[in-house]
Formats: structure tokens, C-alpha cells, sequence
């Protein structure tokens, strides 16, 4: 039945596909148009768009090395997949959902940009003139594929591969596409109450983290103990490379080679370094030793924090972000209750909660003096609106994405079993789901 099921949704893709050549037109180059963009920008923003791609196969060695080696390649194809998947959800619909016309601030009308109509290389984003619509649009989509995979650290060793791929696409479209398009749509609710997210704070690394505790929290605890790191140079690697790869996911974010794109690679330079240190000096204070793990993790959720905050904070204030973000994440890993809920890779501990204190945080340190788009500066500049309005965002995302991720592998559960048997997951999920081993 279930290969029937595939089948028929691979066959109506073909023939959509076939139809919107047939009855559906790009818009077509507009000279006057294009003679305001920029080659500068456009040439930046293609490096920006494949720098952000390259963070998913990171995060897949990232992930890969924490887990047992029996589900090595289960975890990192389960990044990998989400770039398959996700791209072609993206162009068909999902990037109409993020920013299509506003539907009462909440959603977009996808019918205007099926399959990507009216995104053609002529035209633009309102807020990026300088690049081609379609370019926008492609460095949008590299944002929609890392934000399920982030979730899967949650639920490693133990989720069927093909309930996982229905629960990303119900992910993409329920959850990550209304939370774009109220943050960075110019009439989403969240973007006129004037809440900052420059590069994704809220819409990828909050809803990630809800998302893999619901998921936790649903599929239960693992049946097998808890095995060693399969390779700790994957999850060194993985870390470079993510970020590298974080340089275009926060300065490409800039939508032009410009100085604001400059001061957020050098925002998310120091939180890395700083929320990296905080955690290994940390671990140290608290009798543990220096880990290459720790020094990894800590890193990463530098990168988380800082991410909202990457264009509208300055240099000092980034090391603080870093720092805040690496220990309050660090104490949530030694905290959290793992004997009751076993989120696998401390997602929600490390992007939940790091995207989470950054939100926060622009709401401390944001400054006009930074970037003009500021309207309401932080509370350290003696105005307390945009910490108020970056509190309101954050209770209301984490009660949206919870609840409707929730809701999403109930549904899933019910068409597909989500979890693998005891004895698949005694076996590995690299052999019961793909046949294949290290």
C-alpha cells in the first residue's frame, strides 16, 4: 500500500509539473528592472545561498558522530534527504506559503509562485532589490532544509525513515511556513510588531527545538542503552563545517555584500569563539575535562544565539551573547530531565534554548547604531518596547511550534507508525532501514 501511495504522489508531481509548463509562465525580464541590481550582491548572495547548503551535510557529520555506530548512516542521511525532499516541496509550494501575498499576516498565498511562478531572474524582493527574485527565493529554500533536519538529533536511533520524511514535509508546511512569513514577511504579524530575527533565531533554530522535544517527548525513550559516539573527527568536521557554512546562513542574510553583511560575519565570529570557550571553561569549573564534544557543542550554540541578533548588535555585545547563550544551554544539558524525556542530541537544550536566549537578547542589546532598521533599540539603550515585543514572539512560537508539531507526529503516527520495533533498533536503523553498514 505504501508503495502504491508513493507512487501516485511521484506521478502527480511528474504531471503538476508538465501542466505549469504548459499553462503557467515565468514573468518576463524586465530591463528597466534589472539595471537596479547589484553584481556585487548577486555574486555574494550565490556564495551566501550554496555556504548555507553546505551547513546541512555538516550538521549530518555533526549529528553522525554523536550517535552509535550502528545509526551513522541513518542520521546523516536523514540531513541529507531533507535537502532532496525539501527543495523540490519548496519550489512546488512551500516558498508561495513563506512569501506569497499575506493572508491576514499569518500565511501566503502559494497560488500566485506554484512550482515558481512569477520567481523569475527579472524582478525582486522587496526587501533585496539588488539580486533577482529567483535568487532570494533559492537562498530562502537552503534555510527550509536545515530546519527538520536540525530536529531529527531528537529522535536519533529510533524513527522509521519514512515516517520522518512525511513529518518534514507536513513540518515545512504547517510550521516552518507560516513562522517565515510572520517573521520576515513586510505584512507578517510578527515583522509589524517589530520583532527582529535577522538570519532565523525564531524561525528556524525555536521551532526546531519545540519541534524536537514534541518529538521526544513522543516517540519516548530509546530501548537500547545509550551507545558511545561513533566518531568524534565526524562531529569536529561537522562543526567546521557548519560554521563555515553559518558565515552565508548570517551575513548572507545581509541580502548584499555591504557592511551590515560584514558586521554579521563578525558578530557570528566571536559568539562562535566565545560560546565555545564559555562551554569548555565551564565543563572545567564543573570537574569535567576538556572535551573536543563540548568545545563542539558549545560553538554550535553560540551560533544559534547569535544568529537572531547577527545585523543589529555590535562586536562587545556578540562575545556577551555567545557567552550567555553557551552557559545557559550548558546548564539545560545538565539539567534536563533525560531519564523522562530522551532527546537524543540535545536539541531543544542547544537550539531551542540558545535561539531562544538570543531572541531575548537582541531585545537587550539591538542598536540603531548598527543597523538603521532598528526602529526600537534594546534595553540596554534605555528603551524597553523591543524586548517586550521579543518576549511576546518568543512565548507565542514556542506555544505554536510545541503544540502543532505535537499534533503533526500524532497524524503521522497514525498513517505511519513512527517509531522502528525494539528489534530494529536493537539491530541499527543503518541496516533495518537501508541496508547498508560502515
Amino acid at each position: 500500500m505504501r508503495k502504491i501511495v508513493l507512487s501516485v504522489i511521484l506521478i502527480t508531481i511528474l504531471v503538476l509539473s508538465y501542466c505549469s509548463n504548459l499553462f503557467l509562465t515565468n514573468n518576463p525580464t524586465n530591463p528597466a528592472e534589472v539595471s537596479n541590481f547589484n553584481t556585487g550582491d548577486i555574486a555574494w548572495m550565490l556564495v551566501a545561498s550554496a555556504l548555507v547548503l553546505l551547513m546541512t551535510p555538516g550538521l549530518g557529520f555533526f549529528y553522525g558522530g554523536m550517535v552509535g555506530k550502528k545509526n551513522v548512516i541513518s542520521t546523516m542521511l536523514q540531513s541529507f534527504m531533507a535537502m532532496v525532499i525539501v527543495t523540490v516541496l519548496w519550489v512546488i509550494i512551500g516558498f508561495g506559503l513563506s512569501f506569497g501575498p499575506s493572508i491576514g499576516g499569518f500565511i501566503g498565498n502559494p497560488l500566485p509562485n506554484l512550482f515558481f511562478q512569477g520567481v523569475g531572474t527579472g524582478t525582486s524582493w522587496g526587501l533585496a532589490p539588488t539580486i533577482p527574485f529567483l535568487l532570494f527565493a533559492l537562498f530562502q529554500a537552503k534555510f527550509a532544509i536545515i530546519t527538520p533536519a536540525i530536529v531529527t538529533g531528537a529522535f536519533a536511533e529510533r524513527i522509521r525513515f519514512w515516517a520522518y520524511m512525511l513529518f518534514m514535509v507536513l513540518f515545512i508546511l504547517f510550521v516552518y511556513a507560516p513562522l517565515a512569513h510572520m517573521t520576515w514577511h513586510p505584512e507578517g504579524i510578527l515583522f509589524n510588531l517589530g520583532v527582529l530575527d535577522f538570519a532565523g533565531g525564531t524561525v528556524v533554530h525555536m521551532s526546531a527545538g519545540w519541534a524536537a522535544l514534541a518529538g521526544a517527548m513522543f516517540l519516548g525513550k530509546r530501548k537500547i542503552p545509550k551507545a558511545n559516539p561513533a566518531r568524534i573527527t565526524y562531529v569536529l568536521l561537522g562543526t567546521g563545517l557548519l560554521w563555515f557554512g553559518w558565515f552565508g546562513f548570517n551575513a548572507g542574510s545581509a541580502m548584499g555584500a555591504n557592511g551590515l553583511a560584514a558586521q554579521a560575519l563578525g558578530t557570528t565570529t566571536v559568539a562562535a569563539a566565545a560560546a565555545s570557550m564559555a562551554w569548555v571553561f565551564l565543563d572545567k569549573i564543573m570537574g569535567h575535562k576538556l572535551s573536543a564534544m563540548g568545545a563542539c557543542i558549545g560553538a554550535v550554540v553560540g551560533l544559534v544565539a547569535i544568529t537572531p541578533g547577527a545585523g543589529y548588535v555590535s562586536i562587545p555585545h556578540a562575545i556577551t551573547i555567545g557567552i550567555i547563550g553557551s552557559i545557559v544551554s550548558n546548564i539545560m544539558v545538565s539539567k534536563f530531565p533525560k531519564g523522562k524525556i530522551d532527546d537524543a542530541l540535545d536539541v531543544f537544550a542547544c537550539h531551542g534554548v540558545g535561539g531562544m536566549v538570543g531572541m531575548l537578547l537582541t531585545g537587550v542589546f539591538a542598536s540603531k547604531a548598527i543597523n538603521p532598521a532598528v526602529v526600537d533599540q534594546g534595553l540596554a539603550f534605555g528603551e524597553t518596547k523591543l524586548f517586550t515585543n521579543q518576549l511576546i514572539a518568543l512565548v507565542g512560537v514556542s506555544i505554536f511550534a510545541f503544540i502543532m508539531s505535537y499534533l503533526l507526529f500524532f497524524i503521522v503516527n497514525k498513517i505511519t507508525p513512527l517509531r522502528v520495533t525494539e528489534e530494529r533498533e536493537e539491530l541499527g536503523l543503518d541496516i533495518s532501514q537501508h541496508g547498508e553498514y560502515l
